[in-house]
């Protein structure tokens, strides 16, 4: 989740296909409260043991519901009501394409439906309730090929007409184009979504919007992340990019992020995210 949505923003420069459609009135459907909520993400499950750790300074983490980006298994399945026993929220995840993956049959309309599908599926084995918020995890930056947005509007309409509600996590920074003029990945999908009810939950760990590895209570607004229709902002990751320079130098000195109370030699390193909600997914049980 973190690797390539930024290092793949290249695609950007083979999309340079036309303006974007008209705007779209902003859509934030997570349960909003009158303050933001700090959590964290990351691939690999953090283990049983460092929930109440984690606890004390998050109150959601993200969730798979298959493999992520990189990694040769899913070791959060099976993990749900551990985590919510823990007492912390969620962001439920589901790994999407990568370009490469829609060109080659079946069709990338025709994928996008089959994935949804199976997200669906395994909100519902997770026991996750209905009308939860799935986010599609669109690794891939810059303006979206015919393909991506054909798949990704395939996911979501699988996802909103199967009693659940669709998400993306996607860039939130300005990535050029061949033709100098820049493009924000979240704003790309969302004008060019035709009216499609989607929640955006955005990546950009830039400075002086982000605050590094910091844990600032309260969290900063969604707003801040520059995405002013952003529910989530996912404002620092692990490892801290190259992008992310002019950052405090609140990282560890092996460039990852670590939480209070977790020692680095546990490499418990973290993504940081904050919301407008203390379960941005409402995966809670008898969430709404």
């Amino acid at each position: 989740m973190r690797s390539a949505l930024w290092s793949l923003a290249v695609l950007a420069l083979a999309a340079n296909c036309g303006n974007a459609g008209p705007s779209l009135q902003a859509q934030s459907t997570s349960a909003p409260t009158a303050a933001t909520s700090l959590g964290f993400d990351r691939n690999e499950y953090p283990g049983d043991g460092n929930l109440a750790t984690l606890r004390r300074t998050f109150s959601y983490t993200g969730y798979w519901l298959n493999t992520p980006p990189g990694a040769a298994s899913n070791t959060w399945l099976g993990r749900r009501r551990a985590v919510e026993a823990a007492g912390l929220g969620f962001l439920i995840l589901f790994n999407g394409r990568l370009d490469t993956d829609l060109k080659k049959p079946p069709d990338a309309s025709a994928l996008g439906k089959s994935d949804a599908g199976a997200a669906v599926a395994a909100a519902r084995h997770e026991g996750f309730p209905a009308g939860a918020i799935i986010f599609l995890d669109q690794e891939e930056g810059g303006r979206m090929l015919p393909e991506q947005r054909a798949y990704i509007h395939a996911w979501v309409d699988g996802v909103n007409g199967s009693g659940f509600r669709a998400g993306i996590y996607c860039s939130g920074s300005a990535a050029p184009e061949a033709k100098g003029f820049p493009v924000v990945t979240a704003e790309d999908i969302r004008e060019n979504a035709g009216g499609r009810n989607i929640v955006f939950w955005v990546a950009n760990d830039a400075c002086p919007q982000s605050p590094g590895c910091a844990f600032p209570k309260p969290a900063p607004a969604p707003s801040r992340s520059g995405v002013a229709f952003a529910d989530i902002w996912q404002f620092a990751q692990s490892p801290k990019r190259r992008g992310a320079a002019a950052c405090p130098a609140n990282y560890d000195p092996d460039g990852s992020c670590y939480p209070p109370g977790v020692a680095r030699d546990t490499r418990l390193f973290v993504d940081l995210n904050t919301a407008r909600s203390d379960d941005p997914s409402r995966g809670r049980s008898g969430a709404r």
